[in-house]
């Protein structure tokens, strides 16, 4: 039982899971304070909640700390400038949606790998099972959705105020969780190579925290926020959930992202589980979201995306070992 808890895929569906939770937490939220500014406490909460966790700290900083520009590449890329967008991206659309559309993030994922990393290369059976996971996030993106009610406790509304330089749409909010795709692929595609000899923990509560203050200091000089203490339950419990999520999940997603033999494409396949949940938690949680026909059928194709890509890596795996056994026995 150990074993299969500490298995890559158990621990990277259970980290995919943790990820699906924050869409709801993230549009309550966003009912009570800017995006760039609810996201910069979130992470500068979540890089200091990981600080108890690390053993022996003084030494694994120290030594961690000498890698410490690939430490601030991760923290501009991977929370800094991706959480930035997906804030502002998911603050335009509907939970659900941005759910979805942060699901396409595996294709990305697998294109920068196949450029930059050697021994990930893109084959075609894993081209087209990824494929057909992006046709049924494209069915889901094309459909028309119609903009949240202000009674729907959505914060797309709220974004005319907040952001009088740009006119805010729900399709500006998909282009702009489809860019955080991209950097969100290099940010994975950074950490797999370039992080070795960084403790994954230090490397997340750094990142954390260091691109969780970046973005309060960004958020002071474009939305101008106003907190305020007297805010309702609601939002602490999100606020609260949310850093729990970020600190948990990232430490484990970092750690498993510098396994031996972990390829970054493969991993992040499990990704496809997010908008699949974030959905479902959407629709059950947020008021004035609800399934539509097209969501169904996209989150279907979905599955059988999923279904394709263990297929082909469980028979890839099994053709390696065939391969090692029959070297050895030469």
């Amino acid at each position: 039982m150990k074993k299969i808890i500490l298995s890559t895929p158990f621990l990277a569906i259970f980290c995919c899971l943790l990820w699906a939770t924050p869409f709801v937490g993230i549009k309550i939220g966003l009912n009570y304070t800017t995006p760039l500014q609810f996201a910069g406490l979130r992470f500068t909460i979540s890089g200091l909640l990981i600080l108890p966790f690390i053993p022996n700290i003084k030494q694994r900083t120290r030594e961690s700390l000498a890698h410490w520009p690939i430490m601030v590449n991760i923290a501009l890329v991977q929370t800094t400038i991706l959480y930035s967008l997906f804030y502002i991206g998911l603050d335009m659309v509907p939970g659900y949606v941005g759910a979805m559309i942060v699901g396409s993030g595996p294709i990305f994922v697998a294109l920068t790998a196949h450029f930059m990393i050697k021994d990930d290369k893109m084959t075609l059976k894993k081209f087209m099972a990824i494929f057909v996971g992006i046709i049924g996030v494209v069915i889901i993106s094309l459909a028309k959705h119609k903009e949240p009610s202000v009674d729907a406790g959505a914060g797309v509304q709220n974004t005319i105020s907040r952001y009088p330089w740009i006119s805010q749409s729900i399709t500006l909010g998909v282009i702009i969780l489809i860019i955080k795709n991209f950097f969100g692929s290099v940010g994975n595609v950074l950490i797999a190579k370039k992080s070795k000899g960084v403790y994954p923990r230090v490397l997340a509560a750094f990142s954390l925290f260091v691109g969780g203050i970046l973005i309060l200091i960004i958020s002071e000089f474009i939305e101008h926020p106003r907190w305020s203490p007297d805010l309702p339950l609601e939002f602490y419990i999100s606020w609260a959930w949310l850093a729990i999520v970020s600190s948990l999940a990232i430490a484990i997603w970092y750690s498993l992202l510098q396994r031996p033999g972990v390829k970054v494409s493969i991993l992040n396949v499990w990704t496809f589980i997010i908008p699949i949940f974030g959905a479902i938690l959407s629709w059950l949680i947020l008021p004035g979201e609800s399934p539509d026909l097209p969501s169904i059928i996209g989150m279907c194709v979905i599955g059988i995306s999923l279904l394709l890509i263990n297929y082909f890596n469980r028979k890839n795996n099994h053709c390696s070992t065939d391969i090692i056994k029959s070297s050895k026995k030469i």
